[in-house]
C-alpha cells in the first residue's frame, strides 16, 4: 500500500510536533513533494524550497491538519485533496492594472507593433484570479485589437480558474483596483468595464468572449500553440534555476519568431536565460524572444 511505503515517507525519521507553526524541514520537504509526485503527477521538486514549506505551512494550518504527518494522511486518504486546495501552496497576488507603467508601455509601444498582424494570441501562464487577462483585453479595447485577439489563461488550480472565468469581484475589491487604473488612464470609469452590482461586480461580456481558462501544469505539460506575447509575472518565484530554465525554454518554443515575453518585478531570471531571451525594457521586465 501507498500509505506504508517507507521509501517515500521516511516516518521513522519525522518527529511530529502537532505544533503547525514548527519549520518543515529539508527531509520532510522532499518526502512530501515525492508523495504528491507519485499520488497526483505534479512534480514540486525543484519549486524554491523556502516558497514552499511556506506554502506547506499555510495549508496545514488552513486545513488544520496539526503537522506535516497529518498533511501526508489527508494526501494519501483524500486522492482529491491536493487537487481541490493547489491554490494553497501559492500566494496569488493580483490586480487589475497591477504595474500601470506596464500596461501603459503595452498600449503605447508594444501593441502598435503588433497591430498589422491579421490575428493576435496571448498567453498569461498562472493567471490567478484572472484581473491580468482582463486588464489585457481593456488595453487591446483602447487599441481597438480586441476584436482579432485570442487569449489563453491557465494555472494550476481548477478552484483558481472557476473564479477567473466568472470575472466577478467584490466591490471592495473593485474600489481599491481604481486607483490602478486612473493611473493607467485618468479618466477611467469602473463601469467601463464592469457590471457594477449591489455587492459584486462583473466584468462585461466583451472583455471575455476572446478568452479559453485551462487547467495547465507549466512544470509537466508541454503547450503546442505559438503567441505574440507571453506573461508570466511572478510565478517563477516559486522556481530553482533549474525549473526556470526548463520553462524559460517551453515559452521561448512558444513565441513567434519576435514576440515578447513580460515576467513579474520579483522574478529573477538566471543568467543562461540570455540565450533565449533579450531584454527589451528594464523597467517593464519586458523580454523579446531571440
Amino acid at each position: 500500500m501507498l500509505e506504508h511505503n517507507t521509501k517515500i515517507f521516511p516516518f521513522s525519521k519525522i518527529i511530529a510536533t502537532g505544533n503547525p507553526k514548527r519549520e518543515i524541514s529539508d527531509a520532510e520537504l522532499d518526502s512530501i513533494t515525492n508523495a504528491v509526485k507519485t499520488r497526483y503527477g505534479i512534480d514540486f521538486t525543484n519549486y524554491e524550497k523556502a516558497s514552499l514549506k511556506r506554502g506547506f505551512a499555510r495549508l496545514i494550518q488552513k486545513q488544520g491538519l496539526g503537522d506535516i504527518m497529518g498533511l501526508w494522511s489527508k494526501i494519501m486518504k483524500d486522492k482529491d485533496f491536493l487537487l481541490q486546495y493547489i491554490d494553497d501552496l501559492t500566494v496569488n497576488l493580483t490586480e487589475l492594472f497591477r504595474n500601470p507603467e506596464i500596461w501603459i508601455k503595452l498600449k503605447e509601444d508594444i501593441l502598435p507593433k503588433l497591430k498589422t498582424n491579421p490575428k493576435l494570441d496571448f498567453w498569461h501562464a498562472g493567471c490567478s484570479s484572472g484581473e491580468e487577462v482582463y486588464t489585457m483585453a481593456m488595453v487591446l479595447q483602447d487599441r481597438n485589437l480586441l476584436h482579432k485577439s485570442t487569449a489563453l489563461a491557465t494555472d494550476l488550480s481548477a478552484t483558481i480558474l472557476e473564479q477567473a472565468k466568472k470575472g466577478e469581484y467584490s466591490n471592495v475589491l473593485v474600489n481599491r483596483y481604481l486607483k490602478a487604473c486612473k493611473q493607467y488612464c485618468p479618466n477611467s470609469k469602473l463601469e467601463d468595464w464592469f457590471e457594477i452590482g449591489e455587492h459584486d461586480s462583473k466584468i462585461k461580456e466583451k472583455y471575455k468572449k476572446h478568452i479559453q481558462f485551462l487547467r495547465h501544469n507549466l512544470v509537466q505539460e508541454p503547450m503546442n500553440k505559438k503567441f505574440d506575447i507571453i506573461f508570466c509575472r511572478n510565478v517563477m518565484i516559486y522556481f530553482d534555476d533549474v525549473l526556470k530554465m526548463k520553462v524559460l525554454k517551453l515559452f521561448h518554443s512558444c513565441l513567434k519568431e519576435g514576440g515578447f515575453f513580460i515576467i513579474g518585478y520579483y522574478d529573477m531570471l538566471p543568467i543562461e536565460h540570455r540565450s533565449l531571451f533579450e531584454l527589451y525594457d528594464s523597467t517593464t521586465r519586458i523580454y523579446r524572444k531571440k
